[in-house]
């Protein structure tokens, strides 16, 4: 039950990460280094991160060279939460690595850690989902509206437990099989974007 075991770490994770409440905040990974728990603790705290990022960034007042800046942060924080993902597969990669696939095994459209990622940012939705269905200096009806959403995260929720379960299932029964691509980001790299690479002429 990987998914039910990784939920209660991403949600430390976030408690944690409100303690100070500041994106600026150094990370204090409680598990060991190496560990999987280590891994999915870090994976949720960029998430956690750049959630409130993007929350910034929507400021309507944001002074305009502090919102280049913090573009370019979301961009950097993107690139280690793919990164992140990779390191997550390789840890499936090696735990499944002497299955037998079955001949007639299919490939899953998205990898166990991408819908690891899906989790990661489904505990984020539900954390602040239910932050404001509790707010005390909201109106009834926004607190009933949110009441509503959180629901439907939290079914939301159950469902994906039982998709990734049933997913990693079938990859240790050789009735799926894994493969993972390395993500082909360009905006990043000086020689795909032609932004970069003709300001370079």
């Amino acid at each position: 039950m990987f998914a039910a075991f990784a939920f209660p770490i991403f949600e430390q994770c976030i408690r944690d990460y409100h303690v100070i409440d500041d994106v600026y905040q150094p990370t204090l990974n409680p598990y060991e280094k190496g560990s999987i728990e280590y891994l999915l603790y870090a994976k949720n705290w960029v998430d956690t991160v750049q959630w409130h990022y993007e929350d910034i960034i929507r400021d309507p007042q944001i002074d305009p060279v502090a919102a280049l800046d913090l573009k370019r942060k979301i961009d950097a924080s993107n690139q280690v939460r793919t990164d992140m993902v990779e390191y997550i597969d390789s840890y499936f990669l090696q735990k499944y690595k002497d299955v037998t696939v079955k001949s007639d095994a299919k490939i899953n459209t998205e990898s166990p850690a991408w819908a690891i990622d899906r989790l990661s940012i489904l505990a984020l939705k539900i954390y602040h989902m239910n932050e404001e269905a509790t707010r005390t200096d909201a109106s009834d009806d926004h607190r009933a509206k949110c009441q509503e959403k959180l629901n439907v995260l939290l079914d939301q929720k159950n469902d994906m437990y039982t998709s990734i379960n049933e997913l990693l299932t079938d990859i240790e029964n050789g009735d799926k099989y894994m493969k993972v691509y390395k993500q082909m980001k360009m905006y990043n790299d000086e020689d795909l974007n032609p932004v970069l690479y003709q300001s370079k002429k």
